[in-house]
């Protein structure tokens, strides 16, 4: 018998690049690119979004040690892809080209995102 975390679908449709939109949350509205996905996890890191303080000993690296702030993972389902014709955050689809490419588009005014 599996896990239910082993049998969790992998989320593919936000990828390291994008441009996305929170949409719940303390950091409701605001938008950024994502640095890091972490599909497994279900959780990204957007550039400037979702800041915690982390305490830290003084090391090697680190000679002074004290409180810094960094970006923590966000949950995929509290983001949206950005797209730039609607001007919005907006849900997107799967479609297969002529060429079986697999590329994303925005479902709401059907624009390609990935632009191949």
């Amino acid at each position: 018998m599996k896990v239910k975390n082993e049998m969790a679908k992998e989320y593919n449709y936000i990828k390291k690049g994008d441009q996305v939109v929170v949409i719940s949350g303390k950091e409701n509205g605001k938008a950024g690119r994502v640095l890091r996905v972490f599909p497994k996890k279900k959780r990204a890191i957007v550039e400037r979004v979702n800041f915690v303080k982390k305490h830290t000993k003084p090391s090697q690296k680190n000679q002074k040690g004290g409180i810094m702030e960094k970006e923590a993972p966000l949950h995929v389902s509290n983001l949206l892809l950005y797209c730039a014709r609607c001007e919005k955050g907006s849900r997107i689809g799967f479609k297969i080209l002529g060429n079986k490419t697999k590329v994303r588009y925005c479902k709401r005014c059907n624009e390609l995102i990935d632009k191949s």
